[in-house]
């Protein structure tokens, strides 16, 4: 039992809200203090040793690209775009929100950054036309699990890493469930629209030169989606060097393109990149100290058949992982709980032939969405914080949207192919 120690450790002070990468660092000094034979600096190599890694690399470089992209006009024209597109429906304004998460999945890459600039540009705006905060809260943030499930994601990155997955294959698998989300989500709007009595933007639907417009308006945005895709696609560069090109072709985009990128911006832009980066990167760098630990105490192989033991159908095993990943979301950062569990759940996963490129999908939607679920929902925080809006009011409000979404992860779970039809068709078997 006093093997476990460490783990509950770790537990115990998430319970009482310590910050989660000090929680795993200090669970995992804890091991390498008791442990006999193991030197304490090993510790701090440990730490550092993730650092050491190339295909993290993907990560400042997709954030460094969002954070430009905010800078040099593109969010403003996706949003015209979206409007043209969707603002003659039901909740118009609702369906724009969702629909530019969608298109801002291809540039942005972070859930949280996606909810805080939409609940910052929108929710006032849906409030002024009548919408409840509380919808306007609710919306956002679910709208938001979208955007890192379209490539690229910082998720996936990660959990390619992790799971030795090619990251490339996981960006392409993210698009058709990324669109079903998109769907999902229109639909609930539609009906909670129509019975609220909520207005559509416009009176029509947007002519087709009105359209042509915003697309034009919009194609050095959606080029970046192209430009990321097709790079990986045709082996131009891998998945890593994409975000590295997609730096330059943002910035050339938003300062010859758009001409709205000024030198004057490049000190925030560094200074967003840095902290968002810095955020992630500590808790890789903890879990990898706790990694070690899970390791020689062969805690992965142990969940691992015990996990197998429970059952040797694929299609249950998956639901009864699905089942325990909604209440960990619920209680665990999204990125702390896909580092932490990704080394447990892929031994089990692949020992009964469950393709580690769909489970790495589901895992990481599965706990995207314990962003918009209490207690601790990140995206729910943020566009609460921001709309003032009280976390029951938020439930509440959120309920028919969350519904449509986990009907999402329960369709992606039964059906793989819509994972991984899309990889296998564009980058062969």
């Amino acid at each position: 039992m006093i093997e476990l120690l460490p783990a509950f450790l770790m537990f115990g002070l998430f319970a009482i809200d310590i910050p989660i990468a000090l929680a795993i660092a200090i669970g995992a000094l804890s091991f390498f203090i008791m442990a006999d034979g193991l030197p304490l600096r090993m510790f701090v190599q440990k730490f550092v040793q993730a650092t050491d890694s190339f295909p993290l690399l993907a990560v400042p470089f997709f954030v460094c690209a969002g954070s430009i992209m905010n800078h040099a006009g593109i969010t403003r024209r996706l949003l015209n775009l979206a409007d043209a597109l969707v603002g003659h429906m039901m909740g118009g304004i609702a369906q724009a929100n969702v629909v530019l998460a969608t298109l801002m999945g291809g540039l942005s890459a972070s859930a949280n950054a996606d909810a805080a600039m939409q609940a910052k540009m929108l929710g006032p705006e849906m409030v002024r036309r009548g919408y409840s905060a509380g919808f306007a809260a609710a919306i956002t943030a679910c709208a938001s699990v979208i955007t890192p499930i379209i490539p690229p994601g910082i998720g996936l990155i990660i959990y390619g890493y992790l799971a030795d997955v090619s990251v490339g294959r996981l960006f392409i698998g993210g698009v058709i469930p990324g669109l079903l989300l998109c769907a999902s989500l229109m639909v609930a709007v539609h009906l909670v629209s129509r019975r609220r009595g909520y207005k559509p933007l416009r009176a029509q639907r947007a002519s087709l030169p009105e359209l042509g417009r915003a697309t034009v308006q919009a194609t050095g945005a959606l080029s970046i989606v192209a430009f990321i895709l097709f790079g990986i696609r045709e082996g131009v560069f891998t998945p890593t060097e994409a975000g590295a090109m997609t730096v330059v072709y943002a910035t050339l985009v938003g300062a010859l393109w758009h001409r709205e990128l000024k030198w004057e911006a490049a000190p925030k832009i560094i200074l967003e990149t840095v902290l968002a980066t810095s955020a992630i990167m500590i808790i890789i760098c903890a879990a990898s100290a706790f990694g070690f630990y899970m390791s020689w105490q062969r805690i992965p192989v142990r969940a691992a058949e015990a996990l197998v033991h429970l059952t040797r159908q694929p299609w249950l095993l998956l639901l009864l992982i699905n089942l325990g990943l909604i209440v960990v979301g619920m209680l665990i950062e999204g990125t702390a709980a896909l580092i932490l569990l990704t080394p447990i759940l892929v031994p089990a996963v692949t020992r009964l032939g469950i393709d580690p490129l769909h489970f790495g999908l589901v895992m990481v939607v599965n706990l995207t969405l314990g962003g918009i679920t209490p207690p601790v929902g990140t995206m729910m925080f943020t566009t609460c914080s921001i709309l003032r809006v009280k976390i029951e009011t938020f439930v509440r409000e959120g309920w028919p949207f969350m519904v449509a979404m986990f009907a999402v992860l329960a369709l992606i779970s039964v059906f793989p192919p819509l994972v991984t039809w899309l990889p296998t068709r564009l980058m062969g078997p």
